[in-house]
């Protein structure tokens, strides 16, 4: 069975990705969701969920923040040994959020907008801190501030997601997210 696999820090990426693949992914390709409770929950439990899925085909993505860890690579390696001990590190793909989930919304200000019904959102994309969203301290309190406290982790994603332009690259983070996804995608469709 063609299967992607997502092992996800928090609930509000699942939600995120419930969004956005399906206008990635072609139908046949199945999607599974293990959603952790927290970073470290997923760093504990990640390569034994991996190591014992069934699936020999499945792929898989590793999503996590970045959160206050001084730089986004030194996650990133963390999360590859524990991989590297799943047995399968050929098929698992480790992405990082720097700093936060949020910074992929405040990379596409106009999607934000369309979600909250604020259309005026989008001009502050212009602004300097906007335009490379990933560098920004604490993303999740800009969103709350630039949506006037409407932003709400789950729902949220939820809503600005199904407005996120895919091809958006003023976040690093997401560009490498999302090319990675149709990279496997694109593997599971050749066999």
């Amino acid at each position: 069975m063609r299967e992607l696999v997502f092992l996800l820090e928090e609930p509000s990426a699942r939600a995120m990705l419930e969004n956005v693949l399906p206008r990635m992914l072609p139908d046949d390709i199945a999607v599974r969701y293990i959603v952790f409770e927290g970073k470290q929950d997923l760093m504990n439990q990640m390569a034994r969920r991996i190591r014992g899925y069934l699936n020999p085909d499945a792929r898989f993505v590793v999503l996590r923040d970045q959160d206050s860890a001084p730089d986004c690579r030194i996650v990133k390696d963390d999360l590859l040994r524990l991989v590297h001990n799943s047995g399968k590190a050929e098929q698992t793909v480790v992405r990082i959020a720097c700093r936060e989930l949020e910074a992929f919304y405040l990379a596409d200000l106009a999607a934000v907008g369309l979600a909250f019904g604020l259309p005026k959102l989008a001009r502050e994309q212009n602004r300097q801190k906007f335009r490379a969203p990933d560098y920004l301290g604490s993303p999740s309190r800009e969103l709350h501030l630039l949506t006037k406290g409407r932003y709400q982790k789950v729902g949220g994603s939820r809503e600005i997601a199904t407005h996120l332009a895919l091809d958006n690259e003023r976040s690093e983070s997401f560009k490498h997210l999302i090319s990675a996804i149709r990279r496997l995608g694109r593997e599971l469709q050749t066999g």
